[in-house]
């Protein structure tokens, strides 16, 4: 299947803006980002990395972001136990366990190693809790995403040839029948 980078950078820009208008996140919220290139291009998941790829879905989601200080958090393959990449910064400010280990086409994928060029200090963490994220090529972002999640439609469906799937979260309803889920001021 012959990718369109202009195609691509559209639907990425149309859904993430379409999942921020109700994500409700905040300056310094985490956003996860999972990302098949081989599923774009309509192969099989892990079979055929495009570095250009990465680095477009990489550089438009970034190119939103930053202005709003929200912070990317780059989902890698199985391969690399999903590990994502984060700023050092971010991991540090969070409390995030920094191991060691180095993204390629084939371990970690495209859009970590595209990560890596764009980010000021890259570095690789085992778990987070972000807030949203969008999943490009089912690849599985739930486990990284805060409970209680709740799946946001968009107009986008699919990016090149992958499915697309996006994730908000909302602080869990906790309690029973005199519970209230509104602040009412006693005053």
């Amino acid at each position: 299947m012959a990718t369109d980078l202009d195609v691509i950078t559209k639907k990425i820009q149309t859904a993430l803006d379409e999942l921020l208008a109700v994500a409700g996140l905040n300056e310094g919220d985490l956003f996860v980002l999972g990302c098949s290139t081989s599923e774009i291009q309509g192969d099989k998941i892990g079979k055929n990395s495009n570095l250009d790829i990465g680095r477009v879905v990489v550089r438009t989601i970034l190119k939103k972001l930053k202005p709003l200080k929200i912070n990317l958090a780059v989902q890698g393959c199985e391969h690399l136990n999903r590990a994502l990449v984060v700023e050092k910064e971010v991991a540090k400010k969070l409390g995030f366990e920094i191991v060691t280990v180095f993204p390629s086409l084939h371990a970690g994928g495209a859009s970590q190693v595209a990560a890596f060029e764009c980010f000021q200090e890259p570095v690789e963490v085992e778990h987070i809790v972000a807030q949203a994220g969008m999943d490009v090529g089912d690849t599985s972002i739930g486990m990284h995403v805060k409970f209680v999640q709740i799946p946001v439609r968009t107009s986008i469906t699919e990016i090149g040839a992958a499915h697309t799937t996006y994730l908000k979260s909302r602080p869990k309803l906790i309690g029973g029948q005199r519970a209230k889920y509104e602040w009412i001021d006693p005053k």
